[in-house]
């Protein structure tokens, strides 16, 4: 990915309560709005359940492009928070794009949009663009009664659309000419903030609201589970530890490995700086003289994992410049390709260093590196291989590994994403490969549909070795905009992810991005300016439950009744060990779980949401393979044996 102290404890944790109670009374319960921090709105929730839709800032242009709309990873979004007002400012060409989206009451957002020219620009207009779900089929307009959804161009003040008992209500501040459009089989709203061409430094801006209503489904949910079908080992949470931030990295890393059971790390091998001059022999450098101080605090990072007892990953995200083909570059110009290729030229000279850098490591350090990986080389971050380079890399490195007695097996992938599983084929289908290959690993920023995850899954089971998420997340540009890691929608959206990764990809372990300062699961500590005491906030608990998984437990098979929960299920048949994770991403309801094994252990119930800080329940009785609880709106819930 692009990357962009301890103290007393029991001062630190007073700290820490006086900032959550700070932020709780900041941020009220009416956080109902789901907006993705480039300016949609996913859905509206009322007493927990989430209404469903999509919204967009629609920039209808007068030349070919036709329209450009706000989305993921194409504009470059700021994200902040204000109370109850979440604020997108962004910009399309030389639009320059501002949204306020303020909680009006429980199911109800108030919306005001601005936009302003930096120069003249043709286009017919700019509008508020509500994507209506499928399920949506009648409309009414101004009270009127309702009618099917159809097309239409007409004013309104008011427009009401319904899905069985669900309905979303659009309401305007005065009658406005908006357009409901239809493409295939879905329809969407447009509302004007601007029609027509806008002039340098002239500014149009709109208000509106939506509300949404209807029955709240606190039906029962059923789990069943099938200790029977073991599948594979998952031996704990893991973490990134590559060093980026010297002031601030320390203390999330402390807190981190203090306060949660880590059971693998990824750190940094910094080729750069390891051997800068292609004829010079890193193995003379002294670690307490002449060893680069980045590389020297990558060494101790990953000696200081080891000596808690984790698998070391060892990645290389550059090379020197005697190393790679062309000026070395983490971003490409327009036009460009990511990242450098590997000049060949010199390639055993590439491997000798990398070779060299881990017998340092061992003696100097006292680590032995399970795996090794050049990160994301599949897109160029910031070396560049092909698939078929891939595969004679894994063949030619891990080849002079066992040549110079190492241990050290590679990384199959490594992948930027999921997306790009084509990448690892030519090695899994080399026979002569496999002897070298210690893991299969991708990266979760992208490529969340079941089919996708599961050609991960299929790839491991093929050559019978685990799979690693070696990056776990959910948006690569976050950093842009960090205020959004303080937001449930954030933090409910990455750990539905991992529970999903646990479920259908069955991996040894998650790493998150990151436990050190970036993408930090930690609130304040001058971390992104915030200079508030640090603590964690609900992501860290997240992780932090997860982590509680007991040690070496195998998936096993898992299903909910009810789509909008998420659950994975693991266990071992020659221990008492059990660990039950659901995601509930709707209101207030009751939860049975069924073909629980058996086990002489205490089942005790953790429950992190906006409010709960993994809160514990102990009174959980087992009858007959069968738990039932109650989980709040919106949370993540594990059953656990204690």
């Amino acid at each position: 990915m692009i990357n962009h102290i301890k103290f007393n404890t029991f001062r630190f944790m007073r700290h820490a309560l006086l900032a959550t109670a700070i932020i709780a009374l900041a941020q009220t319960a009416n956080a109902q709005a789901e907006l993705q921090p480039w300016g949609n709105l996913t859905g509206i929730r009322k007493s927990g359940q989430l209404f469903e839709f999509e919204s967009a800032i629609s920039v209808v242009w007068k030349s070919e492009k036709n329209a450009t709309e706000t989305r993921k990873e194409e504009q470059q979004p700021k994200y902040t928070r204000a109370g109850k007002s979440q604020i997108v400012n962004t910009a399309i060409d030389s639009l320059i794009l501002s949204e306020t989206v303020t909680e009006a009451g429980n199911g109800k957002a108030n919306i005001n949009l601005t936009v302003t020219a930096k120069k003249d620009e043709a286009i017919q207009g700019v509008y508020f663009k509500l994507k209506l779900p499928a399920s949506y089929s009648t409309m009414s307009v101004n009270g009127a009664s309702p009618s099917p959804l159809s097309a239409l161009n007409s004013t309104a003040k008011e427009v009401l659309f319904s899905a069985g008992n669900q309905q979303i209500k659009l309401s305007l501040d005065e009658p406005t000419s908006i357009i409901i459009e239809k493409s295939d089989n879905s329809f969407a709203l447009l509302v004007p903030v601007q029609t027509g061409n806008m002039t340098t430094g002239q500014t149009a801006s709109h208000e509106l609201t939506l509300t949404v209503d209807g029955e709240i489904n606190r039906n029962p949910v059923n789990i069943q589970l099938d200790a029977a079908n073991q599948g594979r080992i998952f031996e704990g949470f893991g973490g990134n530890f590559r060093l980026q931030n010297p002031k601030t990295d320390p203390q999330v890393i402390d807190y981190c490995l203090d306060n949660m059971r880590v059971a693998w790390g990824r750190v940094e091998m910094p080729f750069a700086q390891w051997q800068p001059d292609e004829n010079s022999d890193p193995l003379k450098q002294d670690p307490n003289t002449t060893l680069n101080p980045h590389v020297k605090a990558s060494m101790e990072m990953a000696q200081r994992l080891q000596k808690i007892g984790m698998p070391i990953i060892l990645t290389s995200w550059n090379a020197p410049k005697w190393a790679i083909i062309g000026e070395p570059k983490s971003r490409p110009k327009p036009g460009e390709q990511w990242g450098n290729p590997l000049n060949y030229q010199n390639i055993q000279t590439t491997y000798k260093s990398i070779a060299d850098y881990i017998v340092y490591l061992k003696s100097n350090f006292g680590v032995d590196v399970t795996l090794f990986s050049f990160n994301e080389s599949d897109l160029g971050i910031n070396i560049r291989v092909t698939g078929k380079e891939h595969n004679e890399l894994i063949k030619g490195l891990g080849a002079y590994f066992v040549s110079r007695g190492l241990k050290t097996k590679m990384l199959l992938g490594d992948n930027s994403d999921a997306t790009t599983y084509e990448f690892i084929y030519p090695a899994l289908n080399d026979p002569d490969a496999k002897q070298y290959i210690g893991a299969v690993s991708f990266h979760s920023w992208r490529g969340w549909d079941t089919p996708t995850l599961q050609k991960w899954a299929d790839a491991a089971k093929k050559i019978d070795m685990p799979l690693i998420v070696g990056e776990g997340s959910i948006d690569a540009a976050a950093w842009n905009y960090p205020d959004i890691f303080q937001e449930q929608v954030y933090a409910i959206e990455e750990i539905n992810l991992y529970m999903r990764l646990l479920s259908i990809c069955q991996p040894v372990s998650i790493l998150q991005w990151q436990l050190t300062a970036d993408y930090s699961p930690l609130i304040g500590g001058g971390i992104f300016g915030n200079n508030e005491p640090l603590h964690p906030g609900q992501r860290f608990w997240n992780l932090k439950q997860l982590a509680s998984t007991p040690k070496n437990v195998y998936a096993i098979g898992s299903k909910a009744d009810a789509p909008n929960i998420t659950c994975a299920a693991l266990a071992n048949k020659q221990t008492p060990d059990v660990a039950v994770h659901l995601v509930n991403n709707g209101p207030k309801r009751d939860i049975v779980v069924s073909g629980i094994p058996a086990t002489g252990k205490k089942l005790v119930l953790y429950i992190t949401s906006k409010k709960l800080s993994m809160k514990k329940k102990s009174n959980i009785k087992i009858v007959n393979g069968k738990a039932s609880f109650t989980v709040p709106e919106v949370c993540f819930a594990s059953l656990i044996t204690e």
